[in-house]
């Protein structure tokens, strides 16, 4: 975009960077900066046992992801939580593929490190073998993911497996299943008996041997997730299951507070964003009111004098 003298808007026109000399230069192509080593699904595998927590968080656009790889996470989630923190559902069970597919694409475009895991949304995994692996391949060849993740125990290690003989590395889901409130009857914490916590050791274990390469852990009792972990060959995940598993997951908009009504017990707020982002539109309110905005600093010259009558002749 060039005013009509062909001087770039957005920088001068022998570099495209900013003539300010306080606004920072321009990010490095990518061709220019260098790349740090991937992470990858044997890599995730390898962390088992050795004491070096798996960072992982959710993200669904190109910018959040940037951040997040910045940050130094091994791992994004294009989650269908994406459906609660960005398009306002009430669950998640109103994501659809090719709205995670358009995520993906956009995460997987800003993303040099961290491995892609995309989730297969409600539907998508219910009805047929060949309809899972169909979906799953979209999601891969469309979207971009390095790997998908499913809920659900034992009775879904056979699309697992079916998953992994087509190629397609597979993240497991037990505990507090979201895609599973309304038969589960809300959002109900799992593993809480004795028989429970059997119940999803169960689970955990048919994952692994179907091979899923790691399992998320949500909502689960700190001391049935430590146990669960201890007795797998795969990382866990957990998500309100205590600090025992492997690695850690949430949900982006709730870590820097810009998820909007009140954040789960297992949510730790770093900031508060959604409060920084009103400041700054009331300001900006403020200032267009006042005629302060846009000032002499944020106008373009004419390349020549243009008297008052220009337009008399139209």
């Amino acid at each position: 975009m060039s005013t009509s003298d062909d001087q770039p808007v957005y920088g001068s026109p022998e570099t495209g960077a900013p003539e300010n000399p306080d606004v920072p230069k321009p990010i490095p192509s990518a061709l220019e900066r260098p790349v740090p080593a991937k992470v990858t699904v044997p890599g995730i595998m390898a962390r088992k046992g050795t004491g070096r927590k798996v960072l992982c968080l959710t993200a669904y656009d190109y910018p959040t992801a940037r951040l997040v790889d910045e940050a130094g996470f091994d791992l994004i989630l294009v989650g269908d939580s994406m459906a609660n923190v960005v398009l306002g559902h009430a669950s998640t069970l109103k994501i659809s593929l090719d709205q995670i597919i358009s995520a993906t694409r956009a995460v997987k475009r800003a993303a040099d490190r961290p491995l892609v895991v995309a989730d297969m949304p409600f539907g998508t995994y219910h009805v047929s073998t060949q309809e899972t692996v169909v979906n799953a391949l979209r999601l891969v060849r469309e979207g971009g993911a390095q790997a998908v993740k499913i809920e659900g125990g034992a009775a879904r290690a056979y699309i697992v497996e079916t998953l992994v003989e087509a190629d397609i590395p597979v993240m497991g889901h037990v505990g507090l299943l979201p895609q599973a409130i309304n038969s589960a009857g809300g959002y109900r914490v799992q593993g809480k008996t004795v028989e429970s916590a059997r119940r999803l050791l169960e689970d955990a274990l048919a994952l692994e041997e179907a091979g899923a390469f790691a399992i998320v852990l949500e909502g689960v009792p700190a001391a049935v997730a430590a146990r669960i972990t201890a007795r797998l060959r795969i990382p866990t995940i957990g998500i309100g299951a205590g600090g025992g598993c492997d690695g850690q997951v949430l949900v982006f908009h709730d870590v820097v507070g810009l998820s909007l009504g009140p954040s789960p017990k297992f949510v730790k707020r770093y900031a508060e964003v959604a409060d920084v982002m009103r400041q700054a539109l009331a300001e900006l309110r403020e200032d267009i009111h006042a005629g302060q905005f846009p000032g002499e600093e944020h106008v373009y010259p004419a390349k020549e004098d243009i008297p008052s009558d220009w337009d008399a002749e139209l």
